[in-house]
C-alpha cells in the first residue's frame, strides 16, 4: 500500500498529468457535441456513435502514462525509489496500477459523459442502453482507457526517454494505423490487427467499419478486447524485463 501511496503522490504532484486529463475530457466531449449536432442525418446518433470521439481523449491519456513512466528516468527518481524497494517489478507494477486505474476513470468520464451529452442534445434518438453492445460502448470506455495506462506505461518504461517514447507514440497512433490500410494487397489485413483498431471494435467501431467497408472481421468485439489487452500487457511486462536487464 505504501508503494501505491507513494506513486499516487508522485503522480499528482506535477501538473502534466492534471493538463492531460482535462485536455483528454474536454476534447473528447468537445467533439462529441459537434458530432452529435452537425453530424447529419447521414450519421445517426446511436449509443455507439456517441463515442466516436473518445479516440482524442484515448491519445492524450496515451501520452501521460508515457510520462509518467518514461520522465522518471529523465529525473533520476526511480532510481531513488529503488533505493527503497530493491525489487523492480513491485515499483513498477505500482506505478502502473495507479496510472492506469486513474486512466480508467478517466474514459468512465468519456464514456458516460458523450452518452449523457447524446441523450441531453437528442431526446429524441434511440440511446437507451438496452444491450450488453450499448453498455460495453460506454463502459467499456474505462477498460480500454485502462489497458492505455498499461500500454503507455511499458512503452515509457521500454523507451526510456520521454522524447523518443511520446514520438513513436504520437506517431504510431496519428500515422501508422491509418497509413497501413493504404499498403497495397496487404494492408486491410494487418489493419486488421493493429492494436487501436482492435481496442475501437471492442467498444463498437462501426463507423470505422462501415467507412473502410472492411466487411467480416477475424474476431468479435470480446476477442478483439482480449487481444487488445493481451497487448498492452506483453509490452508492459517486456518493459519490466528489460528495466531488470538493464540495470542488473
Amino acid at each position: 500500500m505504501s508503494l501505491l501511496a507513494a506513486e499516487r503522490i508522485k503522480l499528482f504532484s506535477t501538473r502534466a498529468p492534471w493538463w492531460c486529463t482535462a485536455l483528454a475530457i474536454v476534447a473528447s466531449l468537445g467533439f462529441a457535441v459537434v458530432f452529435i449536432i452537425f453530424g447529419g442525418d447521414e450519421i445517426p446518433v446511436t449509443v455507439s456513435n456517441t463515442q466516436t470521439a473518445s479516440s482524442f481523449g484515448l491519445t492524450v491519456i496515451l501520452v501521460l502514462a508515457v510520462l509518467a513512466a518514461a520522465t522518471e528516468y529523465n529525473w533520476g527518481t526511480i532510481r531513488t525509489t529503488y533505493q527503497a524497494v530493491p525489487k523492480r517489478a513491485p515499483a513498477l507494477l505500482a506505478k502502473a496500477a495507479v496510472v492506469s486505474l486513474w486512466c480508467g476513470l478517466v474514459g468512465l468520464v468519456i464514456g458516460f459523459g458523450s452518452w449523457g451529452l447524446g441523450v441531453l442534445l437528442k431526446p429524441d434518438a434511440d440511446l437507451a442502453l438496452n444491450s450488453a453492445a450499448d453498455w460495453r460502448a460506454v463502459a467499456g470506455q474505462g477498460l480500454v482507457f485502462l489497458f492505455t495506462g498499461v500500454l503507455g506505461v511499458g512503452v515509457g518504461m521500454l523507451l526510456r526517454s520521454t522524447a523518443l517514447a511520446l514520438t513513436v507514440t504520437l506517431v504510431w497512433t496519428q500515422l501508422v494505423e491509418g497509413l497501413v490500410f493504404l499498403i497495397p494487397g496487404i494492408g486491410r489485413d494487418i489493419y486488421e490487427w493493429l492494436p487501436f483498431f482492435s481496442a475501437g471494435q471492442f467498444i463498437g467501431g462501426s463507423l470505422t467499419t462501415s467507412a473502410l467497408n472492411l466487411g467480416e472481421l477475424p474476431l468479435g468485439p470480446l476477442g478483439y478486447g482480449a487481444y487488445y489487452a493481451s497487448i498492452c500487457v506483453v509490452l508492459f511486462v517486456i518493459g519490466v524485463v528489460m528495466n531488470q536487464v538493464r540495470d542488473a
